[in-house]
């Protein structure tokens, strides 16, 4: 990413949230004069400069004006019309057309989709996309579409969590004893911290700097693109590099609203999202290594872990049988196909 680009995340979050209220949510009229025949909301949960939110806007961009102004999208960042869950129901009756959700949550409605999040199973990038892309990302998305809920473009990445503490500095899966973090209202990273040790409390994610902040929780864990947009190190001191889960983000459509645009803007929307997906992820993979320094530079102490010490600590739980037992051979051999022997 350029110099330019990662400038954007300087943006001040309340000053984005109190400009963008004033929009009104009507039809608009775009710049070549044409009424929108169809406008519909684009809701995140991330921050305004997090590059799930500017890829987005530039697809945005570049779908008004391949169809001539035909499709508007709305792009509400940072959980403006609601939290995480409040969007979720939203986008399944249709109050939000389109929306971007990680795994983690996801799996509180379509329970396959949190297998993405099995602790410490991906290794590395090549592994993510070799799975997602392909047949495990086919045999989730089968699985949303039961729901009522269409998949309109390949995952965004949310990155490899790391966990940060304001408590202790966490080496060694004992460290991780007792410790009160803040996890995602998602059973997969419950299930991780419980087993290692923790404490896990799930949190929605719009509560969670004030959570950090009044000492509710000591601890969270999220990519660094999400520590540093939402300017997490400000409440933390510590980082340690577990990359104990892997996260993406599904871009979700409501069926009905989907149904109702015609095939030919379909197809552009589905194009233009690809491209943006496909951004995004270069975006997420750049700043997982820049921002390690940007967020030195602000106070945050990093640190570097065995992952195979915690990977083994889990061995010695029921962990990896229990998920296998949740999810069925079906979707447990096609995680495995794509990562290697878990359970």
């Amino acid at each position: 990413m350029s110099d330019k680009s990662s400038n954007r995340f300087v943006v001040s979050r309340r000053g984005f949230l109190a400009g963008s209220a004033a929009l009104p949510l009507c039809s608009i009229i775009t710049r070549r004069g044409y009424a929108a025949e169809f406008t519909y909301k684009y809701a995140t949960g991330q921050d305004p400069t997090h590059p799930v939110n500017t890829r987005a806007q530039e697809a945005i961009n570049r779908i008004r004006e391949a169809t001539a102004g035909r499709m508007e999208f709305r792009l509400f960042p940072a959980n403006q019309l609601g939290s995480d869950t409040d969007l979720l129901a939203q986008v399944r009756n249709g109050g939000v057309e389109i929306f971007n959700l990680s795994a983690s949550i996801l799996a509180t409605l379509v329970p396959v989709a949190g297998i993405v999040n099995t602790g410490f199973a991906f290794p590395d990038y090549a592994a993510v996309w070799k799975a997602m892309d392909g047949a495990l990302g086919a045999h989730i998305n089968g699985a949303i579409n039961k729901v009522g809920l269409l998949v309109v473009a390949p995952m965004n990445d949310n990155g490899f969590r790391q966990v940060t503490t304001s408590t202790r500095q966490i080496n060694k899966p004992e460290d991780l004893k007792g410790l009160k973090i803040r996890v995602p209202l998602a059973p997969m990273l419950t299930s991780v911290f419980k087993e290692l040790g923790a404490a896990p409390s799930p949190i929605n994610f719009n509560e969670l700097y004030s959570a950090l902040q009044t000492k509710i929780v000591e601890g969270e864990e999220n990519g660094l693109a999400i520590i540093a947009t939402t300017k997490l190190y400000e409440v933390q001191k510590y980082c340690a590099m577990t990359g104990h889960v892997w996260d993406g983000f599904y871009v979700l459509a409501n069926r009905r609203a989907w149904e109702r645009v015609p095939q030919d803007i379909r197809a552009i929307v589905t194009r233009e999202l690809a491209h943006s997906a496909e951004d995004q992820r270069a975006d997420v993979a750049q700043l997982s290594i820049s921002l390690r320094q940007d967020l030195t530079a602000k106070g945050l102490q990093f640190n570097d872990v065995d992952r195979d010490l915690f990977r083994a600590a889990l061995h010695k739980t029921t962990f990896y049988q229990d998920w296998k037992q949740k999810y069925g051979e079906e979707a447990w051999n096609v995680l495995e196909a794509s990562v290697g022997k878990l359970a």
